[in-house]
């Protein structure tokens, strides 16, 4: 007999909701039919997400539900099979699953499934019911076929092909029918996957040689279940970059009245332009061309050098301009009355930068300086349409989508052309003109600005004769100051392991010798100022303090001007850091740039170096190799200290301060930045080769 209640109960139920298409899923995959069915590679797992509404009269924990799975085919033979599942009750609003019996399951056939909720009195409408949806997936057992890789550009193991810089086109195409993408990569990268037009179709990718060598794709092709062919290995060996197209080095002799090309033709130049002009430091060039900025100072070969401006190119030279205030070109090539690719100085914005303009494009960057070198390069990559600009051999700006003309008219170096004529002419030097058919890849970048670092001297302080240690590249030696030594090994010293009454004598830093310092007058100079501070430098020392913990800051490294140190690098024992200061001007008091580099206490050995990029207006400090955010800083246009460079003391008012205590060994300074590869060479008593 039913109860007053009972009745009542069962007839406020209300029954589950009806399970939602986009709650449902075979697999991973939402829930698709017909021409987007799902192909999976194993067993599914089918899930939905249930719901039944909560009724005022029923308790919260009898709020739970369970799921009927049904799944149905026709097998071979044109008999229906179904299948179904009973879930066990769970909280309404979870996801409720069915792992099928893999052994069950027919290949390469149509699986139909639905899904109802049931709250234990009613049942919700199927899944598939009203504005519902059945579910469908096939069971795909075969992998595809491996992929076949061809390549115009590159074909496969041809020694040696085209080059660096130069794209290749990889086509992967797989016999399979239902391959619906492709998973490659190259040595090192990239990697990635591409999607074909169409199931079962090629797909083509592009690829950027970066570095000569051997190079190899490996390509698996992934059909719509998700299955993987084999692995394709592709190789193919890539040459060296191309050489210019055109090379004006301009470093023709006084007097000429035109350029010789290395590369492709002759360039006249107009009355403005002297040759035998300085050359940049530290490289190869001997000299430039000298442009006075007016209407005669150009050079012209009077026909183009990039062929095609539609095509990947580069322009590259060297500059030093002599005013920063007005726009400016270093090179340029006609397009009909109008300028095609312009590389030169923007002097419109708030302040003067570097610039690469192409059609309506134009990418900016760098702080050009007046007297100044920097190495200019402009690439247009035609397969990513876009515009890069290199200054110093390091990317600036940001790469900018280009629509270059098609029109190639005559190269001109020094000007640019408007449909009033030419105008923007460069004032200064200019040098090392080159044209490449292809993309200037970053480490040919860097390679072409690249500026060798000049050794200036390396005290190796082993020994010291008349009070002064030799420069091991027989530059000026380090004279030594009253309460500094040459400390070395005895050559009698005993050995603890082959005698137990030894009594070990200390050994030196690096070698057989270094400079202890006594931290009330020792000192070393060298006479100098050794190192240009307004130009790039490197300056490295190893050293250790005698004290762990120095109750005073403590320099190891300065090089004063007349008022106050360009530089000085110290050991500051309230912060446990080694610090870098460089006053922005030759006056006491004046602002400073200070960087820092956590090191911990005194007392144990340590590598310090600092590296100053004019190039790229960089300070940097090295302790051990290592630098960081906190460790650099910008510092444009830095001032030349025309002092000796001192080793264990810097200016402090009107005299010498901040003895250092302790021990000093293999000191060394360059003209020209080392590079993070360098540094740790520094103090090894391994010279850097500069490769």
């Amino acid at each position: 007999m039913t109860t007053g209640t009972g009745v009542a109960g069962a007839a406020d139920n209300l029954p589950p909701k009806q399970p939602l298409v986009q709650d449902l899923r075979t697999g991973y995959k939402e829930c698709a039919a017909g021409d987007a069915r799902v192909y999976v590679s194993g067993a599914p797992t089918l899930t939905a997400v249930l719901h039944d509404p909560v009724e005022d009269n029923r308790p919260a924990e009898a709020d739970l539900v369970k799921g009927e799975f049904e799944a149905w085919w026709t097998d071979a033979d044109g008999t229906e099979q179904r299948r179904s599942f009973v879930t066990h009750e769970t909280p309404s609003g979870t996801r409720q699953q069915w792992r099928m019996p893999a052994d069950d399951l027919p290949p390469d056939t149509v699986v139909s499934w639905r899904v109802r909720a049931n709250d234990g009195r009613a049942n919700s409408p199927w899944s598939s019911e009203g504005d519902g949806s059945v579910c469908e997936f096939v069971y795909d057992d075969d992998n595809p076929e491996p992929a076949r890789v061809s390549s115009p550009e590159y074909p496969e193991d041809v020694l040696w092909v085209d080059g660096v810089g130069v794209y290749g086109h990889f086509t992967m195409d797989s016999p399979s029918d239902d391959v619906v993408s492709y998973q490659y990569g190259f040595i090192g990268g990239p990697y990635g996957s591409a999607v074909p037009e169409r199931p079962g179709g090629p797909a083509t990718i592009p690829f950027l040689p970066l570095e000569s060598g051997p190079e190899q794709l490996t390509v698996r092709a992934v059909d719509r279940s998700g299955r993987s062919s084999g692995e394709t290995s592709y190789r193919f060996y890539v040459k060296n970059g191309r050489a210019p197209v055109a090379h004006w080095p301009l470093d023709d002799a006084e007097g000429a009245s035109g350029a010789d090309a290395e590369t492709g033709t002759d360039a006249q130049a107009g009355a403005g332009v002297t040759f035998g002009g300085p050359a940049p430091a530290r490289t190869a060039l001997t000299a430039t061309a000298t442009l006075d900025g007016s209407s005669h100072g150009y050079l012209t070969p009077g026909a183009p050098a990039v062929a095609d401006p539609r095509k990947s190119f580069a322009l590259s030279a060297w500059v030093r301009p002599a005013q920063t205030d007005r726009n400016m070109t270093v090179v340029s090539q006609d397009a009909g009355e109008s300028a095609g690719p312009v590389l030169g100085l923007n002097a419109r914005g708030e302040a003067p930068a570097w610039s690469f303009t192409l059609g309506a494009a134009q990418v900016s960057g760098g702080a050009p300086e007046t007297g100044e070198w920097a190495h200019l390069l402009g690439v247009y990559d035609a397969e990513t349409g876009k515009a890069h600009l290199y200054v110093n051999g390091r990317e600036t700006g940001d790469p900018t989508g280009a629509d270059p003309s098609a029109a190639a008219g005559a190269f001109q170096i020094g000007r640019a052309r408007d449909g009033n004529g030419y105008h923007d002419r460069w004032h200064g030097q200019v040098g090392d003109v080159k044209v490449h058919d292809r993309v200037v890849v970053p480490a040919q970048a860097a390679e072409l600005a690249y500026r060798k670092p000049s050794l200036r001297g390396h005290w190796s302080l082993e020994t010291a004769a008349d009070g002064a240690s030799p420069d091991q590249s027989g530059g000026a030696p380090l004279k030594l100051g009253p309460g500094a030594t040459i400390y070395r090994v005895p050559e009698d010293s005993c050995q603890p392991w082959s005698d137990p009454e030894c009594v070990p004598t200390p050994e030196a830093l690096v070698g057989e010798g270094h400079l202890a310092l006594d931290g009330e007058t020792g000192h070393a100079t060298a006479e100098g100022p050794v190192v240009d501070t307004s130009d790039s430098f490197t300056v490295g020392v190893v050293v250790r303090l005698a004290d762990t913990e120095p109750d005073r800051p403590m320099t190891v490294l300065s090089l004063p001007g007349q008022h106050t140190d360009a530089f000085k690098v110290r050991y500051h024992p309230g912060q446990h850091a080694w610090q870098l200061i460089m006053p922005h001007r030759d006056e006491r008091g004046a602002p400073e740039t200070v960087v820092a580099r956590v090191d911990g206490y005194g007392g144990e050995v340590h590598r310090v170096a600092v590296v100053y990029d004019d190039a790229s207006d960089r300070i940097r400090l090295y302790v051990d190799g290592q630098t960081g955010a906190e460790a650099t800083a910008d510092l444009p246009n830095h001032w030349q200290g025309a002092g000796p460079l001192q080793i264990g003391r810097a200016r402090t008012g009107d005299g010498w301060g901040e003895h250092l205590r302790g021990d000093v060994d293999e000191v060394h300074a360059f003209a020209g930045a080392l590079t993070d590869d360098d540094i740790p060479f520094l103090g090894s008593g391994v010279e850097p080769c500069f490769c």
